[in-house]
């Protein structure tokens, strides 16, 4: 890239994907609403690369070299100033979304590279309520951003080979396999996961097995890193809702969500963030 990538967000994706992208060589500019909050998400990031190195995990010297391509900024015209690209990497709400990209489209050069981190709302949606038909791709990497090895390009339909070319080329510069697919609802990955996830649901609603057993049968039957009720909690009993309640909603009876979830949803166990899903969880994300 001949600019910055400019992440906005400093949340959980922004701050994995900030740390991704210095330690791979590029600059890059975390934003946030202010710059305080923008500066505490690149604290966290610089206290992972501490650990890193305290650990014998990463090269002090590449650890500093890191740092110094990571700058935080807030939100406004001057930070958007000579960017190459920018991921919009907010919570899973398609009005702020949009909103922040209509203003990064207003405030940057016209051929500012405009990406969305979610990894399940229709780019063609959020590109209409921010009047960018044709300037915006999905962009989902998956988090933890430096270990996991790919992303999920999302391109609606007219959509500029060129445009595409160049959120391919920014995939392959971040080390991952680049993964295309056709814009729609949960895109690809977020729907296989949910699937799985919804029937590990049903299974323990019916008392098959308990949540413990039922990932277990994927984890050391299937060889996956994690279960699909573990992978439920960390993505967010209430995103999974939300998923599959639009793809209800869009005709898609198949992802009836079980009475389980939105029990769990209603009474604000949400998993990771609320520290109680299927399974309980410390402040550090780590099961109790």
């Amino acid at each position: 890239m001949t600019g910055p990538l400019g992440i906005l967000g400093p949340g959980v994706l922004g701050r994995s994907t900030a740390q991704a992208a210095a330690e791979r060589g590029l600059r890059v500019r975390l934003l946030g609403r202010d710059l305080a909050h923008a500066t505490a998400g690149v604290a966290e990031v610089n206290r992972r690369w501490d650990r890193a190195v305290a650990a014998g995990r990463m090269d002090p010297a590449a650890a500093a070299e890191a740092a110094t391509l990571l700058v935080p900024a807030s939100f406004d015209p001057e930070a958007l100033e000579g960017l190459a690209a920018l991921l919009e990497a907010l919570p899973e709400d398609p009005a702020p979304k949009a909103h922040v990209l209509a203003d990064a489209a207003h405030w940057g050069h016209p051929d500012l590279l405009l990406l969305s981190g979610t990894s399940s709302l229709p780019i063609s949606d959020l590109a209409r309520r921010a009047e960018l038909e044709g300037r915006l791709v999905g962009f989902h990497l998956f988090v933890p951003v430096p270990r996991m090895g790919v992303v999920e390009l999302a391109v609606p339909a007219g959509t500029a080979t060129a445009l595409v070319a160049r959120a391919r080329a920014l995939g392959v510069a971040l080390g991952k396999r680049v993964v295309q697919v056709r814009d729609q609802p949960g895109f690809a990955a977020a729907r296989m996961a949910l699937a799985q996830g919804l029937e590990a649901m049903r299974l323990l609603e019916a008392g098959v097995a308990s949540a413990e057993d039922l990932d277990a049968l994927m984890t050391l039957g299937y060889g996956h890193p994690v279960g699909p009720l573990e992978l439920s909690d960390r993505v967010g009993l209430d995103l999974r809702l939300r998923i599959a309640e639009g793809l209800v909603g869009s005709g898609e009876s198949r992802f009836r969500p079980p009475a389980l979830l939105k029990t769990h949803v209603v009474e604000d166990e949400t998993g990771t963030r609320s520290g109680q899903g299927f399974f309980a969880w410390d402040e550090q994300g780590r099961r109790c």
